[in-house]
């Protein structure tokens, strides 16, 4: 059995977990849950898009077995837990420094769906990679009896990941929100060294700054792939380069895989 975990407001990034689960295993469980939890209190918890009834209908057209939308009631019928999980250093930096309730509510809130629905496997998307790097960790250390896939980003046409929250973006802000696979996609391109690879990024990100509206970059980091730490200026080999930030009040996330010690043709 595979398990798809998402929040809803489903888009063809979330199709193509679906259909990626239908590869892994014969039965495969949607789960639809906008997880208290993970929110800070000055956060779009209560804005975040909800959209049910169009959600069934994508679990059915990908062909999605079982979908999974328990109240808040039912998951944390005691009210907030008492007990969540520490995700530790990998939580440290990148995102998780900027929002800190974000890992612990998203670890305690798989942990229960996964003694809840008891996959198999599970996937998740490389768009948010440290929450994929904290999942496996967490996964491997507490010896959960399952495999963790993860499934390339999905990207609109003009390269901004697919999200929920693109929905919030005014056209004007959209034009913005490029820069960021932008960014991403220069320093793929120009990845000798960590420094090179951050200098290409953030002449992008810079002029994405000036925009109306602007810009606000929260943090632009590589780390190693396999750890998710800071890539330390001598690494050489397979990284995540990630990007976090604002236009307007709509919070933004974008990572792609890249090869530091190399100079791209």
């Amino acid at each position: 059995m595979a398990l798809v975990m998402t929040m809803g407001a489903l888009h063809a990034g979330h199709a193509a977990l679906i259909r990626a689960a239908r590869r892994e295993a014969t039965t495969v469980v949607v789960s639809i849950f906008v997880n208290p939890l993970q929110f800070g209190a000055a956060e779009d918890f209560d804005r975040y898009p909800r959209e049910l009834d169009l959600d069934l209908e994508l679990c059915a057209a990908e062909g999605a077995d079982v979908v999974f939308a328990p109240a808040a009631e039912e998951v944390y019928p005691a009210g907030e837990p008492m007990v969540r999980l520490d995700p530790g250093p990998i939580a440290g930096t990148h995102e998780g420094a900027l929002r800190p309730d974000l890992f612990p509510g998203i670890l305690t809130v798989v942990t229960k769906f996964f003694h809840l629905v008891r996959p198999d496997v599970a996937l998740f998307g490389e768009k948010d990679a440290q929450q994929l790097a904290l999942v496996r960790r967490m996964v491997a250390d507490l010896n959960f009896p399952l495999r963790i896939v993860g499934v390339p980003t999905v990207r609109e046409p003009d390269g901004v990941a697919m999200s929920s929250r693109n929905a919030y973006l005014s056209p004007a802000e959209r034009t913005t929100a490029r820069s960021l696979s932008r960014a991403l996609y220069t320093a793929q391109h120009h990845r000798g060294t960590t420094a090179d690879a951050l200098a290409a990024a953030t002449g992008v990100l810079e002029a994405a700054v000036l925009l109306d509206p602007p810009l606000h970059v929260k943090s632009l980091t590589i780390v190693e792939a396999d750890t998710f730490s800071p890539a330390a200026g001598d690494f050489r080999g397979d990284g995540v380069m990630g990007v976090i930030a604002r236009v307007g009040d709509t919070h933004l996330v974008d990572h792609m895989p890249i090869v530091i010690g190399e100079v791209a043709t």
